[in-house]
């Protein structure tokens, strides 16, 4: 038996659904849709025969819908209607919700060069480590602090590949054999968001071929999904640091995300971090 909230929240949802459909319908002219005016309308926009002859479902299904009735919906369908109505990226993904689906993965462009508010941001993040790596894992920017405190050399390009391979890296990593099972999880988690793109694939056999221990997670077929981590780094000069690791999407560039590093409260890791960056602020100053 349905609780009262549950039941509230599905009312809710249906008439927010109907009151979106109207006034996106309301907006759309028939010149908008290649539709002749037909005469004056008695009210703007669409009539609802009229998106449902264009998206080719039934009338009395469309009125249905836009009244917010309980019937079955289907992805390809609310594509259609979106088509007409002329939605938007996030228009299309509001309606899918309010009619009960979940928005289907938006496509990824390719890496891009980044915003210049993005590079100020992760700018202004210093001296705590930061980058940005698109959706193959490939490191779009790295700040300093980043490499210093995580051994990230110029060579280093792919995130996952850094983490299976970068010998700096994996021994400063403290937990590094109870984090990779989780590491190789979560790339096989995204690889599926795009089961048309063979880059996956590529990245993960080439990694396979030259590191044991990720080939042998991979063969798990484990997925796991993560947006925090908390990462432990014995530093060869600043001793043991602890980050708070926060991965933010970033909805300007599509499959980037920003991964975030912030010294963990109860620590002497903001001390640390401060005075290594200090230090190689001065060595780069005056390398002599």
């Amino acid at each position: 038996m349905a609780s009262a909230s549950s039941s509230t929240y599905r009312d809710d949802r249906r008439t927010e659904l109907r009151e979106f459909l109207r006034s996106r319908r309301a907006r759309v002219s028939p010149a908008d849709v290649g539709m002749p005016a037909g005469g004056r309308r008695r009210t703007p926009g669409l009539r609802r025969e009229e998106v449902a002859v264009l998206a080719g479902v039934g009338a009395s299904w469309y009125t249905w819908l836009e009244q917010g009735r309980d019937i079955t919906v289907s992805g390809q369908v609310l594509d259609a209607i979106a088509r007409v109505l002329l939605l938007d990226a996030a228009e299309r993904a509001h309606l899918y919700r309010l009619a009960g689906l979940t928005p289907p993965q938006a496509p990824s462009a390719p890496s891009v060069a980044l915003s210049p508010e993005v590079r100020r941001l992760l700018d202004a993040w210093s001296p705590r480590p930061g980058y940005v790596r698109d959706r193959h894992w490939h490191f779009t920017a790295v700040n300093d602090a980043a490499r210093v405190v995580f051994g990230y050399r110029e060579s280093d390009h792919n995130c996952l590949v850094s983490f299976f391979t970068n010998p700096r890296y994996r021994v400063r990593h403290r937990d590094w054999e109870e984090t990779a099972p989780e590491v190789a999880a979560a790339f096989r988690a995204d690889a599926a968001r795009y089961p048309d793109d063979p880059e996956f694939g590529r990245i993960a056999g080439e990694l396979a071929a030259v590191s044991p221990e990720f080939a042998a997670l991979w063969a798990r077929h484990d997925v796991a999904e993560h947006t925090s981590a908390v990462k432990a780094v014995d530093h060869p000069e600043a001793g043991t640091m602890v980050f708070d690791a926060t991965l933010l999407p970033l909805p300007q560039h599509p499959g980037h995300h920003l991964i975030m590093h912030n010294p963990r409260p109860g620590t002497d890791t903001q001390e640390r971090l401060e005075a290594l960056m200090r230090q190689h602020s001065l060595v780069v100053a005056h390398p002599g």
